[in-house]
């Protein structure tokens, strides 16, 4: 058996697990038929080669045109200029698009992008970020949420607080209590469990919750994954990137409490508008990379960016989510995980590899939201992997020149020559010229404004999330015996 033929064996567990805990294909057929964002690799080096192309990329089918975000004066960012998602025609933006992109014909290159838009990246991920902005949605017509005597609280989920359980729950670390939560509608699911949106009643305000069959865990061995998750989380201080409000436990489920990103997933943003205008990538590439450059302070490697673990907050600004891949890491580490297209060809070849491949992976994010689809993509898993160790990239012809050389810099093979790996560290990026009009102090305070806002009709609006069954189940049900209790101690 061959290397990649190995590792795709190997893998093939782990990418079931990835799509059943995603809940919807990233690259899909008009009827979702397709699922290919997995979590795989493969054996070679990159060689470098690259190309200029408008009709080389895999086939996808064709959906029609939606609003373009408008992009920054000049190209740049603006101090005076945001605009807001839901102020938008689409007979104007549809001018704006030949203006600001250069939109041409939607060619198998757009079907493409439009595909994955449809659809979501997938990986061997076990969690559920969804509800925190990362993977679920409600519907654009969701009831509202604001009282909890308005219908949509017909849904609510009760904790049984006779429970003595839960007076005994974990105090490692940040806590919270079950009791305090009114639970609302699933905003995302996954195979351990679901997120769901819920008001904590000591503030008042709106959290995600994410819950997780402890059971389901310990089948998919995730239990290392979960606790990371949740140690990563309790110390990531960092405004880009979402804040734990606490964890808990019962018998039967684990508690991730979060802060609830209204904006949702830059993915949703990036299936609607087909692909962004430079600024607009620059913009949420930027923030990017002040998450990354603060992970990478701490010794930590995200190693799962992608357009659905970004979410976007009420003014338009990023928050990374799921950190079930996120790592403590000295030198190298060796795991397999990730999401396909966005692997690094280290990852790939099954060597140790480091921070670098976050940076690989900004690399991946860029020419995607500029381009519309990822600079490697095939159904195939074996051609999914030869095509990333080739290094050979079809670029649109629309490509601005600028980003595309700082991508080239990124997806480098050579570790030695790919940006943010190098001596300069993150100053090779944050100088390179097509970064060289953001102010990083503004950016890193928020103060430069977002190219999108998103709707917000209240507090709890969930409408930027899609539509899941409910289920009637009861947390914090008491359980007489905990077989994993020892497993999540810092719950």
């Amino acid at each position: 058996m061959s290397f990649i033929n190995r590792i795709i064996q190997k893998t093939k567990i782990k990418i079931t697990d990835s799509r059943e805990s995603s809940g919807s294909a990233r690259y899909t057929t008009p009827n979702n038929l397709n699922d290919n964002r997995s979590c795989t690799s493969a054996g070679k080096a990159h060689d470098g080669h690259d190309a200029t192309s408008s009709s080389s990329a895999p086939p996808y089918p064709s959906y029609p045109a939606s609003n373009m975000p408008p992009s920054p004066v000049s190209g740049k960012f603006s101090d005076k200029h945001h605009y807001h998602v839901q102020n938008t025609h689409h007979h104007t933006h549809q001018q704006q698009i030949g203006q600001d992109v250069g939109h041409h014909k939607h060619n198998s290159h757009h079907q493409q992008q439009q595909q994955q838009q449809h659809g979501h990246h997938h990986n061997v991920n076990y969690s559920n970020d969804a509800a925190v902005g990362a993977g679920g949605h409600v519907p654009r017509n969701a009831m509202d949420l604001s009282d909890p005597k308005s219908p949509a609280s017909a849904g609510i989920h009760h904790f049984n607080t006779k429970s003595p359980l839960l007076d005994s729950m974990s105090q490692h670390g940040p806590h919270v209590e079950l009791r305090d939560f009114e639970i609302y509608r699933t905003i995302g699911t996954g195979s351990f469990g679901r997120v769901r949106l819920v008001r904590y009643r000591p503030d008042g305000r709106y959290y995600a919750i994410k819950v997780l069959k402890k059971a389901d865990v310990v089948r998919a061995k995730q239990v290392e994954h979960v606790n990371n998750e949740r140690t990563i989380l309790a110390q990531c201080r960092c405004p880009f990137i979402v804040q734990m409000l606490g964890t808990c436990q019962d018998n039967v489920n684990l508690y991730v409490a979060m802060e609830y990103v209204v904006g949702g997933e830059l993915f949703t943003y990036l299936r609607r508008y087909r692909r962004f205008p430079s600024p607009v990538a620059k913009f949420y590439s930027a923030e990017v990379v002040l998450a990354f450059e603060y992970l990478h302070s701490l010794n930590i490697v995200y190693r799962d960016l992608k357009p659905e673990n970004i979410l976007i907050d009420n003014n338009g600004h990023i928050k990374l989510t799921d950190m079930g891949f996120a790592k403590h890491i000295v030198d190298s580490t060796w795991t397999l995980c990730g999401t396909p297209d966005y692997l690094a060809p280290e990852v790939i070849q099954a060597k140790g590899y480091g921070k670098a491949v976050d940076w690989y992976s900004l690399g991946v994010l860029i020419f995607e939201m500029i381009a519309g689809y990822p600079p490697f993509y095939d159904e195939d898993h074996y051609r999914l992997y030869e095509k990333i160790l080739s290094g050979h990239v079809q670029w649109p012809s629309q490509f601005d020149p600028l980003a595309r050389d700082l991508v080239k810099h990124l997806l480098s093979a050579d570790l030695s020559k790919r940006y943010g790996n190098l001596k300069g560290g993150t100053k090779d990026i944050k100088e390179h010229p097509w970064f060289q009009e953001v102010d990083w102090e503004r950016l890193m305070c928020r103060e430069i404004p977002a190219p999108l806002i998103p709707s917000q009709k209240q507090h709890g609006d969930t409408s930027n999330f899609d539509q899941y069954p409910e289920t009637h189940e009861v947390y914090g049900d008491y359980v007489s015996t905990d077989i994993y209790k020892d497993k999540f101690i810092g719950f």
